[in-house]
Protein backbone atom coordinates (compact mmCIF):
# COMPACT_ATOMS: atom_id res chain seq x y z
CA UNK A 1 0.00 0.00 0.00
CA UNK A 2 1.15 3.74 -1.06
CA UNK A 3 2.16 5.63 2.54
CA UNK A 4 -0.05 8.10 3.40
CA UNK A 5 0.22 11.52 1.65
CA UNK A 6 1.46 14.32 4.14
CA UNK A 7 -0.82 17.22 4.94
CA UNK A 8 -0.27 20.38 3.89
CA UNK A 9 -1.47 23.58 5.25
CA UNK A 10 -2.85 26.14 1.89
CA UNK A 11 -2.31 29.74 2.55
CA UNK A 12 -5.33 32.59 2.41
CA UNK A 13 -5.89 33.45 -1.47
CA UNK A 14 -5.21 36.87 -2.31
CA UNK A 15 -7.38 39.49 -3.01
CA UNK A 16 -7.81 42.17 -5.24
CA UNK A 17 -6.46 44.87 -3.08
CA UNK A 18 -4.27 43.00 -0.85
CA UNK A 19 -0.71 43.98 0.47
CA UNK A 20 1.81 42.10 -1.38
CA UNK A 21 5.25 41.67 0.61
CA UNK A 22 8.69 41.56 -1.88
CA UNK A 23 11.46 40.27 -0.43
CA UNK A 24 15.28 39.88 -1.67
CA UNK A 25 16.58 36.18 -0.09
CA UNK A 26 19.47 35.92 -2.03
CA UNK A 27 21.53 38.26 -4.82
CA UNK A 28 21.07 41.89 -4.59
CA UNK A 29 18.19 43.87 -7.10
CA UNK A 30 17.85 46.56 -9.48
CA UNK A 31 15.96 49.38 -7.88
CA UNK A 32 14.56 50.58 -11.36
CA UNK A 33 13.24 46.91 -12.22
CA UNK A 34 11.87 46.48 -8.15
CA UNK A 35 9.92 49.69 -9.09
CA UNK A 36 8.88 48.92 -12.64
CA UNK A 37 7.09 45.25 -11.24
CA UNK A 38 6.04 47.13 -8.81
CA UNK A 39 3.93 49.02 -11.20
CA UNK A 40 2.75 45.70 -12.42
CA UNK A 41 1.48 44.95 -9.41
CA UNK A 42 -0.22 48.26 -8.85
CA UNK A 43 -2.22 47.65 -12.32
CA UNK A 44 -3.14 44.08 -11.47
CA UNK A 45 -4.73 45.58 -7.95
CA UNK A 46 -2.27 44.50 -5.18
CA UNK A 47 -0.67 47.19 -2.98
CA UNK A 48 3.37 46.10 -3.41
CA UNK A 49 5.44 46.57 0.40
CA UNK A 50 9.46 46.06 0.46
CA UNK A 51 11.61 47.26 3.41
CA UNK A 52 14.02 50.31 1.66
CA UNK A 53 16.70 47.97 2.98
CA UNK A 54 15.96 45.72 0.31
CA UNK A 55 18.49 47.88 -2.00
CA UNK A 56 21.37 46.77 0.41
CA UNK A 57 24.36 44.80 -1.24
CA UNK A 58 27.18 42.42 0.54
CA UNK A 59 29.02 41.09 -1.83
CA UNK A 60 27.01 39.56 -4.67
CA UNK A 61 23.91 38.95 -1.87
CA UNK A 62 21.00 41.45 -1.18
CA UNK A 63 22.71 42.77 2.07
CA UNK A 64 23.90 40.64 5.16
CA UNK A 65 22.84 37.29 6.17
CA UNK A 66 20.78 38.97 9.16
CA UNK A 67 18.99 41.46 6.94
CA UNK A 68 17.79 38.91 4.91
CA UNK A 69 16.15 36.94 7.93
CA UNK A 70 15.08 39.98 9.73
CA UNK A 71 13.05 40.79 6.45
CA UNK A 72 11.59 37.74 5.28
CA UNK A 73 10.45 36.89 8.90
CA UNK A 74 9.03 40.34 9.16
CA UNK A 75 6.66 39.73 6.26
CA UNK A 76 5.66 36.43 7.57
CA UNK A 77 4.69 37.59 10.42
CA UNK A 78 2.84 41.01 9.27
CA UNK A 79 -0.79 41.05 9.82
CA UNK A 80 -1.47 43.20 6.73
CA UNK A 81 1.11 41.48 4.20
CA UNK A 82 -1.30 38.82 2.69
CA UNK A 83 1.64 37.11 -0.17
CA UNK A 84 5.20 37.26 0.00
CA UNK A 85 6.62 37.52 -3.56
CA UNK A 86 10.60 37.16 -3.81
CA UNK A 87 12.66 40.02 -6.00
CA UNK A 88 14.84 37.36 -7.83
CA UNK A 89 17.56 34.74 -7.76
CA UNK A 90 20.85 34.47 -8.23
CA UNK A 91 22.57 33.14 -5.13
CA UNK A 92 21.91 33.48 -1.30
CA UNK A 93 18.82 31.62 0.06
CA UNK A 94 20.83 28.72 1.06
CA UNK A 95 22.18 30.89 3.46
CA UNK A 96 18.89 31.12 5.46
CA UNK A 97 18.04 27.40 5.94
CA UNK A 98 19.71 26.78 8.79
CA UNK A 99 19.04 30.16 10.29
CA UNK A 100 15.20 30.43 9.99
CA UNK A 101 12.21 28.68 12.01
CA UNK A 102 10.43 26.96 9.88
CA UNK A 103 7.89 26.38 12.67
CA UNK A 104 7.80 29.70 13.48
CA UNK A 105 6.95 30.51 9.71
CA UNK A 106 4.57 27.79 9.78
CA UNK A 107 2.33 29.72 12.20
CA UNK A 108 1.88 32.43 9.42
CA UNK A 109 1.14 30.13 6.37
CA UNK A 110 1.44 32.92 3.27
CA UNK A 111 1.66 32.90 -0.60
CA UNK A 112 5.70 32.25 -0.73
CA UNK A 113 6.98 32.69 -5.01
CA UNK A 114 9.85 32.53 -6.63
CA UNK A 115 12.14 30.26 -8.66
CA UNK A 116 15.53 29.80 -9.24
CA UNK A 117 18.07 29.78 -6.37
CA UNK A 118 14.49 30.35 -4.27
CA UNK A 119 13.81 26.94 -5.12
CA UNK A 120 15.60 26.14 -1.84
CA UNK A 121 13.32 27.86 0.29
CA UNK A 122 10.12 26.42 -1.31
CA UNK A 123 10.86 23.07 -1.27
CA UNK A 124 12.15 23.65 2.82
CA UNK A 125 8.83 25.60 3.38
CA UNK A 126 7.15 22.72 1.66
CA UNK A 127 8.79 19.73 3.37
CA UNK A 128 9.53 21.37 7.18
CA UNK A 129 7.62 24.00 7.56
CA UNK A 130 3.94 21.90 5.50
CA UNK A 131 2.88 24.74 3.33
CA UNK A 132 1.95 25.19 -0.40
CA UNK A 133 4.54 27.47 -1.79
CA UNK A 134 4.37 28.30 -5.45
CA UNK A 135 7.01 27.87 -8.09
CA UNK A 136 5.90 31.19 -10.35
CA UNK A 137 7.00 35.11 -11.53
CA UNK A 138 9.53 37.41 -9.22
CA UNK A 139 8.93 41.09 -9.08
CA UNK A 140 12.44 42.17 -11.05
CA UNK A 141 12.65 39.16 -13.20
CA UNK A 142 8.71 38.70 -14.77
CA UNK A 143 6.81 41.41 -13.51
CA UNK A 144 9.15 43.91 -14.16
CA UNK A 145 8.48 43.26 -18.17
CA UNK A 146 5.87 43.08 -20.42
CA UNK A 147 4.37 39.68 -20.86
CA UNK A 148 6.26 38.41 -18.54
CA UNK A 149 3.30 36.64 -16.42
CA UNK A 150 0.83 33.86 -17.40
CA UNK A 151 -1.99 35.76 -15.76
CA UNK A 152 -4.28 32.43 -15.63
CA UNK A 153 -2.24 30.16 -13.97
CA UNK A 154 -1.29 33.04 -11.65
CA UNK A 155 -5.01 33.83 -10.84
CA UNK A 156 -6.16 30.00 -10.50
CA UNK A 157 -3.20 29.43 -8.08
CA UNK A 158 -3.70 32.11 -5.67
CA UNK A 159 -7.35 32.31 -5.84
CA UNK A 160 -7.77 29.38 -4.65
CA UNK A 161 -9.22 27.93 -7.89
CA UNK A 162 -9.22 23.59 -8.10
CA UNK A 163 -9.06 20.78 -10.83
CA UNK A 164 -7.84 23.49 -13.56
CA UNK A 165 -5.43 22.91 -16.71
CA UNK A 166 -2.01 23.67 -16.95
CA UNK A 167 -1.22 22.91 -19.92
CA UNK A 168 -3.85 23.97 -22.58
CA UNK A 169 -3.78 27.65 -21.62
CA UNK A 170 -2.64 29.15 -24.79
CA UNK A 171 0.81 28.18 -26.43
CA UNK A 172 2.71 27.11 -23.15
CA UNK A 173 4.91 25.19 -25.40
CA UNK A 174 4.44 21.89 -23.52
CA UNK A 175 5.28 18.56 -25.58
CA UNK A 176 5.44 14.50 -24.60
CA UNK A 177 8.68 12.83 -24.08
CA UNK A 178 7.64 9.16 -22.96
CA UNK A 179 4.20 8.52 -22.52
CA UNK A 180 1.63 7.07 -19.46
CA UNK A 181 -0.44 8.79 -17.16
CA UNK A 182 0.49 9.63 -13.13
CA UNK A 183 -1.25 11.32 -10.39
CA UNK A 184 1.35 12.58 -7.84
CA UNK A 185 2.12 15.77 -5.71
CA UNK A 186 3.56 18.84 -7.67
CA UNK A 187 6.83 19.29 -6.67
CA UNK A 188 10.59 20.82 -7.34
CA UNK A 189 11.97 23.42 -8.96
CA UNK A 190 15.82 24.72 -9.87
CA UNK A 191 17.74 21.31 -10.89
CA UNK A 192 20.91 22.79 -9.82
CA UNK A 193 19.40 23.88 -6.53
CA UNK A 194 17.44 20.33 -5.84
CA UNK A 195 20.71 18.43 -6.25
CA UNK A 196 22.35 21.23 -3.92
CA UNK A 197 20.36 19.77 -1.31
CA UNK A 198 21.53 16.37 -1.66
CA UNK A 199 23.12 15.16 1.96
CA UNK A 200 21.91 17.99 3.80
CA UNK A 201 19.47 18.50 6.17
CA UNK A 202 17.28 19.94 3.75
CA UNK A 203 17.32 17.04 1.33
CA UNK A 204 14.59 17.15 -1.01
CA UNK A 205 11.33 14.54 -0.61
CA UNK A 206 10.30 13.24 -3.87
CA UNK A 207 8.49 9.93 -3.30
CA UNK A 208 5.15 9.81 -4.92
CA UNK A 209 5.51 13.91 -6.73
CA UNK A 210 4.95 14.89 -10.18
CA UNK A 211 8.12 15.98 -10.42
CA UNK A 212 8.81 19.78 -12.34
CA UNK A 213 12.65 19.92 -13.27
CA UNK A 214 13.99 23.11 -14.94
CA UNK A 215 17.07 25.17 -15.31
CA UNK A 216 19.06 27.99 -17.10
CA UNK A 217 22.76 28.13 -18.71
CA UNK A 218 23.68 24.96 -18.00
CA UNK A 219 25.40 22.21 -20.59
CA UNK A 220 23.90 19.38 -21.49
CA UNK A 221 26.49 17.35 -20.19
CA UNK A 222 25.93 18.66 -16.48
CA UNK A 223 22.43 18.35 -16.74
CA UNK A 224 23.25 14.32 -17.75
CA UNK A 225 25.49 14.45 -14.67
CA UNK A 226 22.71 15.89 -11.94
CA UNK A 227 20.13 13.29 -13.28
CA UNK A 228 21.85 10.66 -12.49
CA UNK A 229 22.87 12.17 -9.56
CA UNK A 230 19.38 12.26 -8.63
CA UNK A 231 18.66 8.83 -9.81
CA UNK A 232 22.10 6.94 -8.26
CA UNK A 233 20.57 9.00 -4.75
CA UNK A 234 17.37 7.20 -5.47
CA UNK A 235 15.46 10.66 -5.78
CA UNK A 236 13.48 9.10 -8.67
CA UNK A 237 12.53 5.61 -7.53
CA UNK A 238 9.37 7.39 -6.17
CA UNK A 239 8.64 9.71 -8.15
CA UNK A 240 5.81 9.24 -10.65
CA UNK A 241 6.13 11.50 -13.71
CA UNK A 242 8.36 14.13 -14.58
CA UNK A 243 7.73 17.68 -16.36
CA UNK A 244 10.78 20.04 -17.66
CA UNK A 245 11.10 23.25 -17.84
CA UNK A 246 12.00 25.16 -21.11
CA UNK A 247 15.79 24.56 -20.08
CA UNK A 248 16.39 27.97 -21.37
CA UNK A 249 20.04 28.39 -22.99
CA UNK A 250 21.18 24.78 -21.83
CA UNK A 251 22.92 23.75 -24.91
CA UNK A 252 27.05 23.11 -25.32
CA UNK A 253 27.06 25.49 -28.34
CA UNK A 254 26.00 26.74 -31.52
CA UNK A 255 27.09 23.74 -33.63
CA UNK A 256 25.84 20.95 -31.13
CA UNK A 257 24.15 17.88 -32.80
CA UNK A 258 22.28 16.84 -30.87
CA UNK A 259 19.33 17.67 -28.83
CA UNK A 260 18.57 17.98 -24.71
CA UNK A 261 15.85 15.75 -24.67
CA UNK A 262 18.14 13.09 -26.50
CA UNK A 263 20.53 13.30 -23.55
CA UNK A 264 17.25 13.00 -20.94
CA UNK A 265 16.52 10.01 -22.65
CA UNK A 266 19.39 8.14 -22.49
CA UNK A 267 19.71 8.88 -18.78
CA UNK A 268 15.94 9.14 -17.35
CA UNK A 269 14.02 7.64 -20.50
CA UNK A 270 14.09 3.46 -19.06
CA UNK A 271 11.99 4.58 -15.67
CA UNK A 272 8.34 3.65 -17.17
CA UNK A 273 6.60 7.22 -15.95
CA UNK A 274 5.14 9.75 -18.39
CA UNK A 275 7.62 12.78 -19.07
CA UNK A 276 6.83 15.90 -20.63
CA UNK A 277 8.98 18.74 -22.01
CA UNK A 278 8.46 22.43 -22.11
CA UNK A 279 6.61 23.99 -19.19
CA UNK A 280 7.35 27.62 -19.13
CA UNK A 281 7.73 28.03 -15.60
CA UNK A 282 10.69 29.75 -13.75
CA UNK A 283 13.54 30.43 -16.59
CA UNK A 284 11.61 31.37 -19.29
CA UNK A 285 11.23 33.76 -22.36
CA UNK A 286 7.71 34.94 -21.49
CA UNK A 287 4.78 34.30 -19.94
CA UNK A 288 5.90 32.55 -16.57
CA UNK A 289 3.58 29.93 -15.40
CA UNK A 290 2.71 29.75 -11.92
CA UNK A 291 2.73 25.97 -10.35
CA UNK A 292 1.99 25.49 -6.84
CA UNK A 293 4.26 22.96 -4.89
CA UNK A 294 2.34 20.65 -2.55
CA UNK A 295 -0.81 19.81 -4.04
CA UNK A 296 -2.01 16.93 -6.05
CA UNK A 297 -1.72 16.96 -9.71
CA UNK A 298 -2.30 14.33 -12.82
CA UNK A 299 -0.12 14.29 -15.81
CA UNK A 300 -1.13 12.66 -19.05
CA UNK A 301 1.12 12.35 -21.84
CA UNK A 302 0.17 10.98 -25.20
CA UNK A 303 2.12 10.83 -28.63
CA UNK A 304 0.62 13.44 -29.60
CA UNK A 305 -0.14 15.96 -26.41
CA UNK A 306 0.23 16.88 -23.17
CA UNK A 307 -2.06 17.43 -20.28
CA UNK A 308 -1.19 18.33 -16.41
CA UNK A 309 -3.79 18.97 -14.25
CA UNK A 310 -3.62 20.81 -11.02
CA UNK A 311 -6.65 18.17 -9.01
CA UNK A 312 -6.74 20.54 -5.59
CA UNK A 313 -7.09 24.60 -4.82
CA UNK A 314 -3.54 25.57 -3.49
CA UNK A 315 -4.77 28.06 -1.34
CA UNK A 316 -8.34 28.31 0.94
CA UNK A 317 -10.64 30.73 1.26
CA UNK A 318 -10.74 33.72 3.54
Amino acid sequence: MPAAQPIRTKPPALRLGDTVGIVAPASNIQRDLLLAGGDSLRRLGYQPVYLESIFDQDLYFAGTLERRIRELEEMFVRDDVRAILCARGGYGANYLLTRLDPAKIATHPKIFMGYSDVTALLTCFCDSARFVTFHGPMVTKDFAHENGVDLASWQAAVSGASNYELTTNGDTGVRPLTEGSAEGTLYGGCLSILVASLGTLHEIRTDDTILFLEDVNAKPYQIDRMLVQLREAWKLAGVKGIVFGEMLACVQGPNQDYTLEEVVLRVIGDLGIPIAWGLRSGHVTRGNVTLPLGVRAALNVTRSEVSLRVLEAASCPR
